[in-house]
């Protein structure tokens, strides 16, 4: 199960319970022992991906410059 946190980043959550505790080291849940599935984890994968572009793609826009004042703007 993916959701989203209040910054829009998404999370994996144990199928079995909701939890958001996994331990690394055996692949399941913290809570319940479900073992987390291999489309789960390619699913949160690409959700991670989408994300990072999303964040790329509005840090190029933050970072060009601003447009060049025209010529024809009246100046003081």
């Amino acid at each position: 199960m993916i959701f989203r946190n209040p910054a829009g980043a998404p999370e994996l959550a144990c199928d079995g319970c909701g939890c958001r505790w996994f331990d690394r080291m055996t692949g399941s849940c913290y809570e319940c022992g479900t073992p987390v599935a291999a489309q789960a984890l390619a699913e949160y994968r690409q959700a991670l991906d989408a994300f990072a572009a999303t964040k790329r793609d509005s840090a190029a826009t933050m970072a060009s410059p601003c447009p060049a004042p025209s010529s024809s703007s009246p100046t003081r």
